[in-house]
Formats: C-alpha cells, structure tokens, sequence
C-alpha cells in the first residue's frame, strides 16, 4: 500500500531529546521510527508524521505559519497554556474566535517553531462539506 495526501511536515530542530519531551507534552505525539539525526512523531490518528530532522541551527522557524493540534476541552486548551505560561512559551491565547476558527492559543517549541493548540475548530466538517 502505498500512502497518498499530506503524509508529513519536516522541521529542523537542534535537540531531538528536547523537542520529542515538547512535542509529547503539548501535542500527544510519540517516536514511530527514528534513526540518526531524525525520528517521526506521529499522534497515531492518522497517518501523519511530523519529520524533525537534527541541525546545527534551525533558521527559518514556523512564526505565523504553524503546526495545529485540535485538543479534547476548552479545558485541556487552558491547561496546555498554563503549562506554556510557566515555561515562558505561551506566544497567544487563549483566544475564542467562535466558528470555525474556535478556541486556540500559539505555544513556542524549543526551536522557535509555532504550535497552535485548539478546541473546537472545524476542520473535518469544513472539509467533508467541501467533497
């Protein structure tokens, strides 16, 4: 089989430890293959990986341009950006935005890359209108 659609996003990164610790904590993604320098996270509900591939330096960090992460409350959003305010990581938010944007906030990973936490966002019935 062969996998067709979005399948990844590769981001450079300094730290794979640190960045795997981040991406576990604030997106429920977990290492699906790794091998030197690269590992793939993967939050297992589809198939879609995040790349994150090891360099010296990371130069062109995702700012506006962003990775989502829909999450289960309004709740769990509130307590992703507690734990983002207390790591000094919290970029935005919480903000409600009502339909079909919902309720978000931006959260900086250890490289600089922007990560948008989210309840409520439209997406798949967006989607499944649109076919």
């Amino acid at each position: 089989m062969y996998d067709r659609g979005l399948t990844h996003i590769a981001l450079p990164v300094k730290r794979l430890d640190t960045s795997i610790a981040f991406y576990a904590k604030y997106a429920r993604m977990q290492v699906v293959h790794r091998r030197t320098g690269v590992v793939w996270l993967s939050d297992k509900t589809r198939p879609f990986v995040i790349v994150l591939a090891e360099r010296p330096e990371v130069e062109h960090a995702l700012s506006f341009g962003h990775l989502g992460v829909g999450c289960e409350s309004r709740e769990e959003v509130d307590r992703l950006c507690d734990l983002a305010r207390g790591e000094g990581r919290l970029i935005k938010g919480p903000v409600d935005a009502g339909p079909p944007i919902g309720y978000w906030a931006f959260i900086r990973d250890p490289d600089d890359h922007t990560l948008e936490v989210s309840f409520g966002q439209e997406v798949g019935l967006t989607v499944e209108q649109a076919i």
